[in-house]
């Protein structure tokens, strides 16, 4: 390509003013231009780019450079040309041209001063990838566009809508870990919006579920998505009322509004909300899936019982983030609760929160309630719910029955989990206010889908009217509910600073209203901000909320308008609220910053070009302008004495966020440019929502007859006006913006709006409004306002005939308003006298957009008594029998003149003098059929007087133009007959008085101005009324009723209302514009695409619609197509606008663009809608065309239709592929027509259409005009004709190609490939393929059988599953698969297997409801340029005319292959189905219905058909699943349909997958027809390549210019014998080198008819196609089920130690006995003998249990087939894990036995047993262990090392933790079925009593022992007692010491103080004593001493006697430690 870079120019001498120019440049007669720059030396460094196509440079080629400026008054006034040679670029390619000061030459080929600076290069492919230009913008368009059409039309998702839709809920309970409970038995109970599903029971404490639940819905999804989910896990052994173990719950919303609308295998924690203090009680996996219609459901590879499930790091928090916390709401208060009039409310506040609620208190008879309390939730966190909802009921005598308004509160508002923040961020826990939470009720918001990028769920709605506010606060705490206490008292007080209110302003300008219906009574509207303005409320002071009453106008179209013109209606609304400007001011900022992002991003994506020269300018004008708003600080909220906790915490998140993004911006690299802002944006609308929000939205009503019709919702920050600035205020205040009203739900016509309303608001401070100037112009006037009554009573006007009807009154006419009853309020006077209004707002104005009026009355006769025809007693009419003036009296408006007088219409049916003749018929006296002949009995008629009026442009004065314009009296007419209306009450007034008019009246106002200024705005002044009092107004209407007297004809004129809502007399506000400003409208419609022909019919036609403001404008009409061409420019003359031309400037109101329908009867139906807003052109001179555009055409909001395009030629040649046309039924001979734009060619018919569906003509050119811009493309119509008898021609199909953009193509290119028809015949190497044959797979093979029992298909599927358990074959890497979880079409690589020809479906001309599918057209297009001149080459042409079409149709053999199904939708009561598989291919149908698998919902079918077939005859190969049914008729499952011809004609070689390697025997041996050899022959035969070579040696081979080796695939040689040789394993390498279809299993999904789009269930399954001509298939592939193998489980239980004995106050005794069984096979329960009198826990029995069971490898899972009742015809296969549970129990005589504790072993991941007792510990158990990997205890598989013996210990559940109860010491043993029966054991000690010989245990005789005292004394009393006794004792000794220390202290210091003289004989005496004394305790001591150890010797001696035999195992068991302690 060509690369011309414009940098600057240089103009000299320089112009004045500076021009504006802009450089024009051809080459090769191909236009490119900059774009303009204003001054004499512009820069644009602006790139232009040209393709070379097949044309490379010559010597001669050249560049002209021509400069002009577009800003002169000459259009396009030209500067200078120049010349440039690209000769340079010729010889050198690689460089650049640089071009500096080029001069440029003038007219007369002169130079002058003027140059230009240029480059200029030569781009080539692999230049532009070394440069990384690439798709800037991610994905191309074209490339977008063509996987779009690539991928077939699967069912998409639908856009959500206010209309019931149908939804799904899927809930899989897999297993259950941990659950509390000590002997259990779990079912689950799953309760689905209402309705309950019940797992099957089971037993222990992990229990195996694999149960699926479906739930369908026909719902609104606003509703369904407030259903709830409620999973509880109940212990079947108890009441009900204590059953529950857990629950979880969760709203289908959040589930919806997950990522793929799945909670896909989650870890749910289950509380007690009851019991908040127990924590979680235990783990539930399940997968719960929400989806509507056109959803996909995940695809679940793993299987029920997945490796990765069984890991310890399951139970983390960080994987399970269970965390239990509290929810405290203080309600305090709540104010102005309104339900009804006259009422006063008794509150109640209910709080919900995941289907749980809580109330506060009813206090009774009060709109103010202050309830003080607190209510409490307990939450899982993350809590997964979307909100909190918040409702008022009104509960008089404490019965609920009225909601008085409800609020939800939004958890990702008011909590964060961090993850806005890619940084170190923790996020908060949910916090709010205190603040007010703003209550609605009443009526609803219709459904609107939620705006792009924001997280809010727009699932729950509130109503519309303001219905009060509640004050609360919320915190939440992670501690225990009893430690975290506040008082509430002093939370009052603190809260208080918060209810401080100030006085705010809010004003709006009515501007227009506009494109209304014919409302048929008066409008007005009323502004309201809570309760403040609301009329309907009279508890609050009066304000002026209300607008004039006013009529709606015809605006000569459709449409209705308010005549407000230059008096623009003004309502000013004072409130008060609390100072929450703070917040406001923050939020706004970020609005800006997310506007101008989200304008930015705009821009970009209608840059679809990626090499458009604008798009890194504007990439980088985004990410200045993000960085600029990003630095703007938010207003901070930690120095607010208001603000919040939440406050701060949103303000550091947002402020973070901002860093974040602005640090990014400075980063990030031009690559995927609209994915990273879309992000960027998709982050910043997280954190923009404000959840304390207290100022109510702003709502504007539109009422009639004192009805709410229709309202607009205005956010009240978005026109907040704050003193700091304006990017603090909001974005629309004092700015003009454009609402659309919408009805409330279920109420106004269908797809229409009420009205558009162009408006200007202000709300703020009152002391911020001093010099509020909202508009440049206008002038802001107060009248006061009332209306003259007169009636026509014997032909005079007057007073008399008024009968009840007041002289003076309002609008209506209900209220008496004097001019003397009305009181100038305080501080203001009045200012001027009462005059007359002029009544614009109330003109017929219909010929206000018109500069020729046709003028119209007709003349009637009727005849007399003697026949002849005399003028009727209403002589004039109009067409409708109406009088009106007589035509001599008919004046020309002033500003207009009369050019053709009075004249009789004759182009109509009329007679030759022009009347039409009828029969009057009574009341009316018309006729309803007029006729153009008379006839004698005609008694009436009439004829047509026309004249044309045109308007005087350019002659009259802006002032007189405006007052002809407006149809306004001269202004020198007498007042009293000035501004006087015509008509009656109910009715519409006329300017001008009809004959009929007996009724008038006239607008008096007067002006009121302030007395001084306040320092406020003076409209917000202005409360209370006007009126006298109103006990004197009701005296003065009592005495003007009597005076009247009774009247029983006034109730014909006036009635007074039944009750006056608003008694108060208020004036009105008015903006008063002094002249208007004129413009004119130019739209350029030219076409519309995307338009789905078939639900159009060929007699209707098309037309356009323009709406701007009043005026409106009708384009010609066209027939009905997919893409008509109105190409018609729209012109509005005269256009009035009041405001300043900068306000409409900034502002401008939007132009709706309507696409209407007409049928033949001339009814028009509305079809979409597009609203934009205009470039507004202020100075005409720089005004530049803005570009052609597409705006979407929508019918309803979110639902958009087609699109129309509101502009570079190049010839262009499009290439057509015709391959032929399928499916069409009843059809005889039909044939092709193409039509683009105003070209059309068609093919041949197709003669035997039966036979050959193909065309025999195959290539079309179409060679036309057509833009090369992909937004200017245009669409292509197919049509299909049916020839038929008699030469008679009928469209029976077609169909639209809306853009041909992603078929255009580089021809020249050198990578490029044309589409190639594969072969599908061998002639010559058919022999040698017949020999392979015989060879490879007739042969019998040795070696197949060696593998039968080792590795099959099935293996090499849950290899490609990924299961890490299955089973390990060092040679799986040879033998690998592909499983899609989507249909092969679907994959993005095989681009639909459409690469050949494509699809198109067929539509008919008149469709019909059920099927408007017809047919299907097989095609393809190319698009490429084509050289206009006759010399220069053509281009190659791309799709050849192939001899190989010949092959068709061609005879195939198809093999389909079933595997399995998933999650199929339940048919049956029990929640399950009895599936089976029917295939349809053309006429054939093959499927066995007695083959069902029943009570399933996910069959393994594994069986494979065989068909005969003929392509494309019998291409649609149909998959049906039916549920078998007894007596019923069979149910549809589901259904799925395969295109088999586009497989066969792919060149990605879908027919039949390529596998992993090229076998020639085994499980796994090669099915193609060819080998890979000759396989990758054809693959390079259609690319385009020469053949492949290969080596003698055939271990290299040289393809596509390049060598390959066998070694760089194959580092070492394969040791598999059965591979086959190295030519082909090289050539099977090469192939899957080539992107072709693999081996593989696709999965795909059922639909319904009767659930139209919703996902009925997945299939996986492949299929294989083999051509006949191609000879004989490969074998086929063995994919049966396989069958599980029987085992046997043998568990010796030796003994038991450290058992928990039970305890009691006299013993410590058990009688132990220990009973097991296997998961799922509770009924062949086992349990032992008992140990009676255990007294230390420990126990021996030698007791086998053996259990036999169904056992699939594979799954690791057992199987067991059963019938659950009686009744059931069929078992149920149910799959449960190989999982042993143990128990021990204390046998009871009398009562139920006790449980002392559990083991469960999982056999295939159990842990190693301990080698002694003492090293068993309950850490062997842990789940997650902390101690490092190699300390941790190892796991293994029972099934591998088959035989294990140790310690194992118990647990039980105390006081809600596990602890260890006891060590059981078991032997487990596993055999299979051939192993069992050649070493049989019995079970228990019984016969086999074998392999080991198990002996009766010696137990110690404990009786005995209980018969000695001291033996009851240490077990009863030592062993519960022993250390208190020991303290006891101690104490004791140390209290006999002290008191013998005391006592002889006193004789021991009395003889060291006295000291005696010693004696001889006496202490002699007195020391034989006192030795003889210690002799005697000596005596007794050594016989106790002897008595004690006599008795620990025989203990122990009987002991060893005991456990002698038990040591005597070793000799029997050698293979097995023996037991130890």
């Amino acid at each position: 390509m060509l690369q011309l870079v414009v940098e600057s120019a240089k103009i000299n001498p320089p112009l004045s003013p500076p021009p504006r120019p802009c450089v024009s440049a051809y080459f090769r007669d191909v236009k490119k231009r900059t774009h303009e720059v204003e001054g004499n030396n512009p820069t644009w460094n602006e790139t232009l780019i040209w393709h070379l196509w097949d044309r490379p440079l010559q010597n001669d080629s050249f560049l002209q450079i021509i400069l002009r400026d577009l800003g002169s008054t000459k259009k396009d006034r030209f500067i200078g040309l120049a010349t440039v040679m690209l000769q340079p670029l010729v010889k050198k390619p690689s460089e650049v041209l640089f071009v500096k000061d080029l001069t440029l030459l003038n007219h007369l080929m002169m130079s002058t001063d003027c140059t230009v600076t240029l480059q200029v290069a030569l781009m080539r492919n692999q230049d532009i990838e070394k440069i990384g230009d690439g798709d800037l913008l991610g994905l191309s368009t074209r490339e977008t566009a063509r996987q779009e059409l690539m991928v077939p039309s699967y069912t998409m998702p639908v856009a959500l809508s206010m209309k019931p839709q149908h939804f799904q809920v899927r809930v899989k309970v897999f297993e259950g870990r941990q659950l509390m409970g000590n002997n259990i038995k779990p079912v689950v109970k799953v309760v689905i919006g209402g309705y309950q599903h019940n797992t099957r029971i089971k037993m222990g404490n992990n229990p195996f579920f694999n149960e699926i639940f479906f739930q369908n819905f026909h719902e609104v999804p606003a509703k369904f998505f407030d259903e709830t989910i409620l999973i509880q896990v109940m212990n079947s052994t108890l009441m009900r009322f204590n059953a529950e173990i857990g629950r979880f719950q969760t709203d289908i919303g959040f589930i919806y509004h997950s990522p793929g609308h799945t909670l896909m295998r989650k870890w749910l924690g289950l509380c007690q909300p009851n019991e908040p203090n127990n924590g979680v009680r235990g783990y539930l996996k399940v997968t719960i899936c929400v989806l509507g219609v056109g959803d996909q459901a995940l695809v679940d590879q793993k299987p029920p019982y997945a490796a990765d499930d069984t890991t310890t790091k399951i139970f983390k928090s960080t994987v399970v983030p269970i965390n239990m916390a509290y929810l405290q709401f203080f309600i305090y208060c709540a104010e102005d609760l309104h339900l009804k009039k006259h009422h006063l409310v008794s509150p109640m506040l209910e709080v919900e929160l995941i289907g749980e609620k809580l109330k506060t208190n009813v206090l009774s008879q009060t709109e103010n309630p202050i309830w003080n309390q607190i209510l409490t939730f307990q939450i899982q966190l993350p809590c997964l719910s979307s909100y909190i909802k918040f409702r008022i009921l009104d509960c008089p005598k404490n019965s609920c029955r009225d909601e008085i308004g409800t609020v939800s509160l939004f958890l990702n508002q008011i909590s964060s989990t961090g993850a806005e923040i890619e940084g170190p961020y923790s996020g908060f826990l949910p916090s709010f206010g205190p603040s007010f939470l703003i209550l609605h009720g009443g009526k609803k918001a219709p459904f609107r889908i939620q705006e792009e990028g924001t997280n809010i769920s727009s699932s729950v709605k509130d109503g519309l009217a303001y219905r009060g506010r509640v004050f609360l606060e919320l915190f939440t705490h992670v501690s225990s509910h009893q430690e975290f206490k506040r008082d509430l008292s002093s939370q009052v007080t603190s809260v208080e600073r918060h209810q401080n209110r100030k006085k705010y302003g809010l004003c709006v300008i009515f501007l227009s209203c506009t494109m209304m219906p014919d409302f048929k009574d008066l409008i007005q509207f009323e502004v309201s901000i809570g309760h403040y303005g609301n009329k309907m409320d009279l508890s609050y002071k009066p304000l002026v909320s209300t607008t004039q009453c006013s009529p709606v106008i015809y605006d000569g179209n459709i449409y209705h308008y308010v005549p407000w013109y230059n008096s623009k209606p003004v309502v000013a609304v004072t409130s008060f609220w609390e100072d929450s400007s703070f917040r406001m001011n923050c939020l706004n900022l970020l609005y800006f910053t997310r506007d101008r992002l989200k304008a930015n991003l705009d821009t970009l994506k209608s840059i679809r070009n990626p090499r458009d020269p604008a798009l890194l300018p504007q990439w980088e004008k985004l990410l200045k302008e993000l960085v600029e708003d990003c630095k703007h600080p938010l207003p901070c909220m930690t120095d607010k004495l208001k603000a919040t906790d939440l406050d701060k915490k949103r303000w550091q998140l947002r402020s973070r966020l901002l860093q974040e993004l602005a640090q990014k911006a400075k980063q990030v690299k031009p690559r995927n440019m609209v994915a990273t802002v879309e992000d960027w944006l998709y982050r910043l609308n997280a954190v923009l929502p404000e959840p304390q929000m207290t100022l109510p939205d702003v709502m504007i009503w539109l009422m009639s007859k004192e009805q709410r019709v229709a309202y607009a919702q205005v956010p009240a920050h978005s026109i907040l006006f704050s003193p700091t600035g304006a990017l603090h205020s909001g974005r629309f205040c004092g700015k003009i913006q454009t609402l659309l009203l919408q009805y409330p739900e279920g109420e106004g016509q269908k797809d229409t709006l009420p009205a558009h309303l162009r408006v200007c608001m202000w709300l703020g401070n009152v002391t911020d409004s001093k010099d509020l100037q909202l508009l440049r112009q206008g002038e802001v006037v107060v009248y006061a306002e009332t209306y003259e009554n007169q009636a026509k009573y014997k032909d005079q006007w007057g007073q008399q005939g008024l009968y009840r009807c007041p002289n003076f009154s309002d609008v209506m006419g209900h209220k008496a308003l004097p001019k003397e009853d009305f009181h100038v309020p305080q501080g203001w006077h009045w200012q001027g006298k009462w005059t007359v209004e002029p009544q614009r707002r109330l003109l017929l104005n219909i010929d206000i957009n018109k500069s020729q009026v046709l003028e119209e009355v007709y003349e009637n006769q009727w005849r007399d008594t003697a026949g002849a025809w005399v003028p009727a007693a209403i002589p004039n009419t109009d067409v409708n029998g109406d009088p009106v003036e007589a035509r001599e009296n008919v004046k020309c408006p002033q500003g207009w003149h009369v050019k053709e007088n009075w004249v009789v219409e004759l182009n109509h049916a009329v007679d030759d003098e022009g009347w039409e003749y009828g029969v009057g018929i009574e009341p009316s006296g018309l006729p309803q059929v007029w006729n153009s002949v008379e006839k004698t009995y005609y008694s009436c008629r009439r004829r047509r007087w026309v004249r044309l009026r045109c308007r005087n442009h350019g002659k009259l004065s802006l002032e007189q133009e405006t007052l002809s314009f407006l149809q306004l009296h001269h202004p020198s007419q007498a007042e009293e007959e000035e501004g006087w209306e015509y008509g009656t009450f109910g009715s519409k007034f006329h300017l001008n008085p009809q004959p009929q008019s007996r009724f008038r009246r006239r607008c008096w106002r007067r002006r009121l101005a302030l007395n001084r200024d306040k320092g406020i705005a003076p409209i917000f002044l202005l409360e209370g009324s006007m009126s006298l009092d109103l006990k004197e107004q009701a005296r003065k209407e009592e005495n003007r009723r009597l005076t009247q007297g009774p009247d029983k004809t006034i109730r014909s004129y006036w009635r007074p209302a039944p009750e006056d809502i608003h008694p108060y007399d208020l004036p009105f506000i008015y903006c008063i514009f002094n002249r208007p400003h004129y413009y004119q409208l130019f739209c350029y419609i030219y076409q519309a695409r995307n338009i789905m022909s078939y639900q159009f019919q060929t007699s209707q036609v098309l037309f356009i619609r323009l709406v701007f403001l009043n005026y409106s404008q009708c384009t010609q009409a066209l027939r009905s197509s997919a893409a008509p061409t109105w190409a018609q420019t729209l012109i509005f003359q005269h256009l009035l606008l009041y405001e300043d031309p900068e306000d409409t400037k900034a502002s401008p109101p939007l132009v709706v663009l309507e696409l209407w329908q007409q049928d033949s009867q001339g009814k028009e139906t509305l079809w979409g809608r597009s609203m934009w807003s205009p470039v507004v052109w202020l100075d005409v001179q720089n005004r530049i065309l803005p570009p052609l555009r597409w705006h979407p055409l929508v019918k309803l909001p979110g639902e958009e239709e087609c699109e129309i395009l509101v502009s570079c030629e190049l010839i262009l040649e499009t290439e057509i592929l015709t391959w032929g046309l399928r499916n069409m039924k009843r059809v005889r001979s039909p044939q092709l027509l193409v039509e683009c734009l105003e070209e059309s060619l068609q093919t041949e018919p197709i003669r035997d259409f039966q036979t050959n569906p193909n065309f025999t003509q195959s290539v079309l050119f179409l060679t036309l005009f057509m833009p090369m811009e992909d937004v200017y493309a245009p669409s292509l119509t197919l049509k299909v004709v049916d020839n038929q008898d008699f030469g008679r021609q009928t469209v029976v199909g077609q169909a639209n190609i809306n853009s041909l953009q992603p078929y255009f193509c580089d021809p020249w290119a050198d990578d490029y490939v044309p589409p190639q028809l594969p072969m599908l015949s061998v002639k010559k190497y058919q022999k040698l393929l017949d020999y392979l044959y015989e060879k490879f797979w007739l042969s019998p093979s040795k070696t197949q059988d060696e593998y039968h029992h080792e590795v099959d298909w099935w293996s090499k599927l849950f290899w490609a599953t990924g299961d890490v358990k299955s089973l390990q074959y060092k040679y799986k890497d040879y033998h690998t698969l592909k499983v899609y979880d989507c249909e092969l079409e679907a994959v993005p690589a095989f681009k639909g297997l459409q690469d050949f020809c494509e699809t198109f479906k067929l539509y008919q001309e008149e469709p019909k409801l059920d099927s408007p599918v017809v047919g299907e057209f097989k095609g393809l297009f190319r698009v490429y340029p084509f050289p206009e001149d006759p010399k220069v080459p053509k281009p190659p042409r791309q799709f050849l005319v192939w001899r190989e079409k010949e092959d068709f149709p061609q005879e195939c053999l198809v093999r389909v292959y079933m595997v399995r199904a998933i999650n199929l939708q339940p048919q049956d009561s029990n929640g399950l189905c009895d599936p089976y598989v029917i295939l349809k291919l053309g006429q054939t149908k093959m499927g066995n219905r007695d083959k069902y698998h029943p009570n399933t919902l996910d069959p393994i079918f594994g069986i494979m058909f065989e068909l005969s077939c003929i392509i494309p005859l019998e291409k649609d190969l149909e998959i049906q699943l039916y549920d078998f049914d007894l007596f019923s008729p069979d149910d549809k499952i589901g259904t799925t349909v395969i295109d088999l011809e586009n497989r066969l004609l792919s060149g990605f070689g879908a027919r039949c997958g390529l596998s992993k390697s090229y076998c020639q025997s085994g499980p796994f041996r090669w099915r193609d027809q060819m080998t890979p050899s000759f396989l990758l022959e054809r693959h390079a035969k259609q690319k385009g390549l020469p053949p492949p070579l290969f080596s003698p040696e055939e271990d290299t081979v040289f393809y596509n210019g390049k060598n390959f080796k066998l070694q760089s695939f194959e580092p070492t040689p394969p040791t598999l014998h059965y591979l086959g040789p190295k030519k082909e394993r090289l050539a099977l390498y090469l192939l899957h080198t080539q992107g072709l279809v693999p081996e593989h299993v696709e999965t795909r999904t059922l639909y319904s008819d009767s659930q139209p789009g919703i996902d009925q269930g997945k299939v996986q399954m492949w299929v294989d196609i083999f051509p006949k001509k191609l000879g004989p298939p490969g074998p086929p592939v063995n994919i049966r089920p396989r069958k599980p193998r029987r085992y046997e489980l043998r568990c010796i239980i030796w003994k038991t130690a450290q058992v928990d004995l039970r305890r009691t106050l006299t013993s410590g005794i058990s009688d132990i006995y220990v009973k097991g069984w296997m998961v799922g096979l509770e009924k062949d329960m086992q349990k032992t003998d008992i140990h009676y009198y255990s007294l230390t826990g420990e126990s021996t029995f030698n007791w086998r249990f053996i259990f036999s069971m169904d056992y699939l490898a594979a799954e690791h899972m057992c199987v067991q087939s059963q019938k659950e009742y009686i009744w059931s015809l069929d078992p149920t296969v149910i799959k449960f894990p190989a999982r042993l549970i143990i128990q021990i129990w204390d046998n009871n005589v009398f009562s139920t036995d006790d449980f002392l504790g559990v083991l469960e072993l999982d056999l295939f991941d159990m842990p190693l047993p301990a080698r002694h007792a003492s090293k068993c510990s309950i850490r062997m158990m842990e789940t997650d262990s902390k101690w490092p990997y190699f300390l941790q205890y190892k796991h293994f598989s029972l099934f591998k090392k088959k035989t294990v013996t140790g310690w194992w210990p118990s647990q039980v559940l105390d006081g809600g933790k596990w602890r260890m109860s006891g060590k059981v010491k078991m032997t487990l043993e596993i055999l299979s079925e051939k192993e069992a029966l050649i070493r049989p054991a019995g079970r228990g000690q019984s016969e086999p009593n074998q392999y080991p010989t198990l002996h009766p245990p010696l137990r110690p005789n404990t009786m005995f022992l209980l018969r000695s005292p001291i033996t009851i004394f240490c077990r009863i009393f030592w062993k519960r007692y022993h250390f208190k006794i020991i303290i006891a004792i101690i104490i004791l000794f140390l209290a006999l010491m002290l008191f013998n220390f005391i006592y002889s202290t006193p004789n021991y210091l009395a003889m060291s103080w006295i000291k005696p003289k010693l004696r001889l004989n006496a202490p002699i005496k007195i020391s034989t004593n006192i030795i003889n004394q210690p002799n005697l305790s000596n005596v007794h001591s050594p016989i106790l001493t002897s008595q004690h150890l006599n008795l620990n010797p025989t203990i122990d001696h009987e002991l060893k006697h005991l456990q002698g035999p038990m040591n005597h195992l070793q000799d029997i068991f050698p293979e097995l430690p023996a037991p130890r302690d």
